[in-house]
């Protein structure tokens, strides 16, 4: 894709937890991991996919269009009120937004220079100088830490972890604002053990808080549309309630954390 079109697969108003205030999303295809609880799982691949209709499933839609920067910003401006009144803003995520990141950074600067506030949600599996060009960009960065131990999470996500780490060290030594997030998947890192190996790993990053994201199924019938495996059919989806103790270690080991 080029700095002028990027390949969306949607525009969402009205946001709510994505950054502060009232927010658009933009959700930018292609992704370098393949996490298996993904619930997005077509925004793993840049080209465009044909979903099949639930309707009339002899039929199929593309999942996806090529928007202009001019199209994309003008989207997100029709809501500048809400965002000047909220204290919101426009918040790029994916699949991964650093993919595009030509288109990314275009985007980027023309809602700056808009006076929107800007976010980007990353898995932070860029190269260095794509992450630190686009994080340059951004009033605040969204970073998932999704396993912390490097072969567990090549086996969860296709890739390891040494990336996503290095980049995000280098966004808390920039002093900007940064939020860690971790999605807590049953099977996979939700263990007392895991929280406290999180804890671990992030204290000497200078990690202060932490956003965990309990497990949901949101996305299992999209796999079946795409006609897609899910490795995860069947789990059952957590809830806050079943994190406290998980939401306490953090706690107890000096990192706070919310849902």
């Amino acid at each position: 894709m080029t700095e002028a079109v990027g390949r969306v697969f949607d525009i969402q108003k009205f946001s709510l937890h994505d950054g502060p205030g009232i927010r658009t999303l933009v959700f930018l295809k292609g992704c370098p991991m393949a996490c298996a609880w993904c619930s997005n799982p077509g925004s793993r691949e840049l080209r465009v996919l044909q979903v099949r209709d639930p309707v009339d499933p002899a039929s199929s839609a593309p999942d996806s269009r090529d928007y202009s920067v001019d199209e994309v910003v003008a989207t997100c401006l029709q809501d500048l009120p809400f965002y000047q009144e909220s204290g919101g803003g426009v918040t790029l995520s994916g699949g991964e937004a650093m993919v595009q990141h030509r288109f990314s950074a275009a985007l980027l600067r023309r809602l700056r220079d808009n006076g929107v506030h800007t976010a980007i949600e990353t898995t932070g599996y860029a190269a260095p100088a794509i992450f630190a060009r686009l994080l340059g960009l951004v009033d605040l960065a969204i970073i998932d830490v999704k396993h912390h131990d490097p072969g567990e999470h090549r086996r969860w996500t296709g890739v390891g972890n040494g990336l996503p780490l290095q980049n995000l060290a280098t966004a808390i030594r920039a002093g900007g604002d940064v939020l860690v997030r971790i999605p807590v998947i049953p099977g996979v890192n939700d263990t007392p053990g895991d929280a406290v190996a999180f804890c671990r790993l992030l204290a000497p990053l200078g990690v202060e808080t932490v956003q965990l994201l309990p497990f949901h199924q949101f996305g299992e019938r999209k796999y079946e549309l795409l006609d897609w495996e899910y490795r995860l059919a069947g789990v059952p989806a957590l809830h806050e309630e079943d994190l406290t103790g998980y939401r306490d270690t953090f706690r107890h080991n000096g990192i706070e954390a919310f849902f």
